[in-house]
């Protein structure tokens, strides 16, 4: 890897989101809030459709980190602030989340901070998605 410096764009990636990955989070996570597997239920709220798991989506945006730095732990701060709703519609191609990230400071011990943009349809879901990364 090339040394890492103020502007490195982390390598975007592309995340499919379906409704069996909405039920398997559930599962793993504990999290069975009708919002995420009852249409009914989310549209009744004022909802589109289905939505994702905030942390669900949260976390795939950090894959983009650790697949970019290649060791899960080296991930040692993370912070986002949820903005909007990742709705997944009940048919085979669900919904993609688009994520990218760029180095905007190099910090003490070998460290970096990452900012991540993460988007549903061209719209940001995630705000101030940092991450700060051990890079040595």
């Amino acid at each position: 890897m090339s040394p890492i410096t103020v502007g490195t764009v982390v390598p975007s990636q592309t995340f499919r989101v379906t409704r069996l990955d909405l039920v398997r989070y559930a599962g793993a996570s504990g999290d069975f809030n009708l919002i995420h597997w009852n249409e009914r239920f989310a549209t009744s709220v004022g909802l589109p459709d289905v939505i994702a798991h905030g942390m669900f989506t949260m976390a795939e945006a950090a894959r983009v980190v650790t697949d970019w730095i290649g060791d899960p732990g080296a991930l040692e701060e993370y912070a986002v602030r949820f903005t909007r709703p990742v709705p997944v519609a009940d048919d085979d191609r669900g919904s993609e989340i688009e994520v990218s990230g760029e180095v905007t400071e190099v910090l003490d011990n070998g460290r970096v901070k990452v900012m991540l943009t993460a988007t549903y349809e061209g719209q940001k879901v995630l705000g101030n998605a940092v991450a700060i990364v051990r890079v040595a």
